[in-house]
Formats: C-alpha cells, sequence, structure tokens
C-alpha cells in the first residue's frame, strides 16, 4: 500500500504539472499592424500644404494579420523642427518659432469587429485663427493584441 500511494504522490504532480499549459494552442499574433498613405485617396501625403478655413478628408490604410482595434490621428505643430523616428519624407521646414495659437488636434477611434484592413477617413476644418507653419500629421494603429505601428508626415498649414 505504501508503495502505491508513494507512486500516487509521485505521479499525480507530474500529471497535473503536465496537463497545465500557458499555450492555448491559438496562434501567437508577433506582426505589428501596418499603416500606409502611399496611395490615390491617402491624405496628406508628405509636405501637403492645408488651408486655413478648409475642410479636409484625412485617409490612410491599415491592415493587420489578425484584427484590427483602434486608431488615432495626431496633428500637432512642429515649430521647433523636431522629428519622429518614422517620418515619411523631407520638406523644407520655416524658421524655428514660439507658437502661440496652434493647432492641436488627438482623436482615438475605436474599430469594430477586428477587420484585417481598414481604411481611416476623418474629417478634419482647420479653424481660421490657428498659427500657420510646420506640422506633424501623425497616425497610429493597434491591433486587438496590443501591437501598435504609427508613422508622421511633414504638412505645413498656410493663409
Amino acid at each position: 500500500m505504501k508503495s502505491t500511494l508513494k507512486k500516487i504522490c509521485f505521479f499525480l504532480p507530474l500529471l497535473i504539472i503536465a496537463s497545465c499549459s500557458s499555450d492555448d494552442g491559438a496562434d501567437k499574433d508577433e506582426e505589428k499592424p501596418t499603416i500606409t498613405i502611399n496611395y490615390n485617396e491617402g491624405f496628406p501625403q508628405a509636405c501637403a500644404e492645408l488651408v486655413r478655413g478648409e475642410t479636409y478628408n484625412f485617409k490612410a490604410m491599415v491592415t493587420d494579420n489578425q484584427a484590427l482595434a483602434s486608431y488615432s490621428l495626431d496633428i500637432h505643430h512642429n515649430f521647433n523642427q523636431h522629428t519622429h523616428d518614422d517620418q515619411v519624407g523631407e520638406c523644407v521646414l520655416d524658421e524655428i518659432k514660439t507658437a502661440v495659437n496652434p493647432l492641436v488636434f488627438i482623436k482615438n477611434y475605436s474599430i469594430e469587429n477586428g477587420p484585417k484592413s481598414y481604411e481611416i477617413s476623418i474629417s478634419v476644418t482647420i479653424p481660421d485663427d490657428i498659427d500657420t507653419g510646420d506640422y506633424h500629421c501623425a497616425y497610429s494603429i493597434t491591433d486587438e493584441t496590443g501591437w501598435q505601428t504609427r508613422t508622421s508626415i511633414d504638412i505645413k498649414i498656410v493663409e
């Protein structure tokens, strides 16, 4: 009896440990989503000039190998000539200046039903009273597992 009890005490924990696994058989998502503005409707393209008071449709195509979850659009001034490591294109920049009334547009959006591809389309009116000059337009996309990709484009807001 002691021998059987010893075997049970030895093999039962091994059986329990062997039956536990952190891998539920699902494929692990190890790919970041992608963003592109390099297609006919993609907007804005690098070095685009946007006129104050006008409305523009900001568009980018995003894809993921499994499922997209959310995206954001961030438009902020570049009066200090900073850069982003993911910057698309190089444009001629104005002199460094101090912001007085810059445009700041930051909005987050959800993507319903987790598609693998999606076209971002956001209508933005450039206010009449904001500072003109150099700006960045930054798109960000996040997939359902939390991978994120972003891209920034130099734009200029003019009179």
